[in-house]
């Protein structure tokens, strides 16, 4: 059970779509929208969670065509943010946009987010802590991947939040929203790759 806490805490800790959005939500709307956008993120994160553990999510990617349809409007997605973030120039805003995404907005995300459906597949379907009782498992993994998932996505809208709140030099603001792009484009390149 350590293991599988370890290895959630690290898998959604690293830079995906989710916490880099929402560090963008946070740097360019505050605190209010930035728990909103969290909320949808953690709904949809569930969402997939239950997608993966039901089978749903294999029956759908059992379709090539769906599958391509899917992971091309993934890929083009977040290049796209990726897009919008390394070009935002010397303000960190990450995401410009007129009115924050909102609950929709983070339930859309994790929809679409490659990142979401991998971790979760080796996260529910590795990691066996309890093979005797398979339906205990499936519901302490829930409330393990949870109770680390909202501090860490909370932590993200606070750096968000604070880095809003910095003075920063122009090129340091570039270089950070260059070095956020980047993060983006791995997860879209490991998308790639694991789809080949």
């Amino acid at each position: 059970m350590l293991t599988f806490a370890a290895a959630v805490f690290f898998l959604i800790i690293t830079p995906g779509p989710g916490v880099l959005s929402t560090a963008g939500v946070g740097a360019a709307f505050g605190a209010n929208a930035g728990t909103r956008y969290v909320s949808g993120l953690f709904i949809g994160t569930n969402l997939v969670c239950i997608a993966v553990v039901s089978g749903l999510t294999a029956m759908l990617l059992a379709d090539p065509r769906l599958r391509t349809v899917l992971f091309i409007a993934s890929i083009c997605y977040l290049s796209y943010l990726a897009f919008r973030i390394a070009f935002a120039g010397s303000k960190i805003a990450f995401i410009e946009r007129q009115s924050p995404p909102g609950i929709m907005g983070g339930i859309a995300l994790q929809a679409i987010n490659p990142k979401a459906y991998a971790v979760n597949t080796a996260l529910f379907t590795g990691f066996s802590f309890l093979p005797q009782n398979y339906p205990l498992e499936i519901a302490i993994k829930f409330l393990i991947v949870n109770a680390i998932w909202i501090p860490i996505h909370f932590a993200w809208l606070w750096a968000g939040i604070a880095l809003r709140r910095m003075s920063l030099p122009h090129k340091t603001q570039r270089a950070i929203n260059i070095a956020m792009a980047l993060s983006m484009m791995a997860v879209v390149g490991l998308a790639a790759w694991s789809q080949s």
